[in-house]
């Protein structure tokens, strides 16, 4: 049994569709969890309770912590290490593995080369907090308990419901037909990694037993864009004109400019100044028939999903 933690976000759907196609017999569990598959298993819980995650994880070969909430630092500091620690003492209750899908927000906002060896170096509150929560797994790791690996993704982009700056300030205005809106530097390369493709790496992860033990940064393509140039090449695959404009940082830290977005992206202000440098190495030569999504085939994805959704 696979058992999904925080089942009904975009990296959660797409998981289950891989496990599935990979014959795993799946329990989605969230407060109301919706089938992905046919046959699907559904389980409602609240991972604040630990009475009642523990109920959800009984049973589980693997668990993956997917959960997510709102973008707000004080329900961060409140209510996420409480989710964690209970999913985590509920598995090893259970004698399942963890597979924990994790972000950056930790990492120094330079433009060093990100590898799993990087150190944290966190700014902002939401930072810190995955930073405790990234160092809660490492530990339940190094107990050797039960076996645990962290996935971790950088920025996404992606089809559905992907939540990301790159998908609300650039593609999705661009495919509305209006101006895009480029966080401080158009000019800086940037990590980014298709949906679809963190998934299906947690799910190779996930079903690969000596993957447990280890760190991993999900499969990225190597090649970086800048926003200028993912703009330009999301112009030609969007059929529209590739216009935008550069939002300097003394805007998006001013209250109140673009209300959530900026509120959200403050903390992460000094990472769109320099070169965003995520490194997949790892995993690309642990998994080296793993097929990572091209640019061009990741807008192509998207706009025949705008399409169809409009009816074109």
């Amino acid at each position: 049994m696979q058992t999904i933690l925080g089942a009904n976000g975009q990296i959660a759907v797409e998981l289950a569709r891989d496990l599935n196609r990979r014959g795993s017999e799946l329990r989605l569990v969230s407060r109301n969890p919706r089938e992905v598959n046919v046959g699907d298993e559904l389980t409602s819980a609240d991972l604040l309770d630990a009475e009642q995650t523990a109920a959800a994880v009984k049973g589980s070969d693997v668990v993956y912590f997917t959960a997510g909430l709102p973008a707000d630092a004080e329900l961060w500091e409140r209510q996420f290490p409480t989710m964690l620690r209970n999913a985590l003492d509920a598995s090893r209750a259970a004698g399942a593995a963890f597979a924990y899908f994790d972000n950056t927000y930790m990492y120094p906002q330079d433009d060093r080369v990100q590898t799993e060896d990087t150190p944290f170096a966190p700014l902002g509150r939401k930072g810190r907090v995955r930073a405790a929560m990234a160092e809660m797994v490492l530990d339940e790791m190094a107990r050797g308990d039960i076996p645990v690996l962290i996935a971790r993704a950088p920025e996404f982009y992606g089809p559905g419901r992907t939540q990301s700056f790159t998908n609300s300030l650039v593609l999705d205005p661009l495919l509305a037909g209006r101006k895009a809106r480029v966080p401080v530097r158009d000019d800086r390369a940037r990590t980014l990694i298709w949906t679809p493709d963190a998934s299906r790496g947690l799910a190779e992860l996930g079903t690969t037993p000596d993957a447990f033990g280890h760190t991993w940064h999900l499969p990225v393509h190597p090649d970086r864009l800048t926003y200028r140039e993912l703009i330009v090449l999301a112009g030609e695959v969007f059929g529209v004109e590739p216009e935008y404009s550069v939002v300097p940082k003394w805007m998006l830290s001013a209250a109140g400019v673009f209300a959530a977005e900026a509120r959200v992206i403050r903390e992460l202000l000094p990472r769109y100044q320099h070169d965003n440098l995520f490194d997949s190495t790892k995993f690309r030569t642990r998994f080296p028939e793993f097929a990572i999504t091209d640019h061009r085939e990741g807008l192509a994805a998207i706009r025949d999903e705008r399409r169809a959704a409009d009816g074109r």
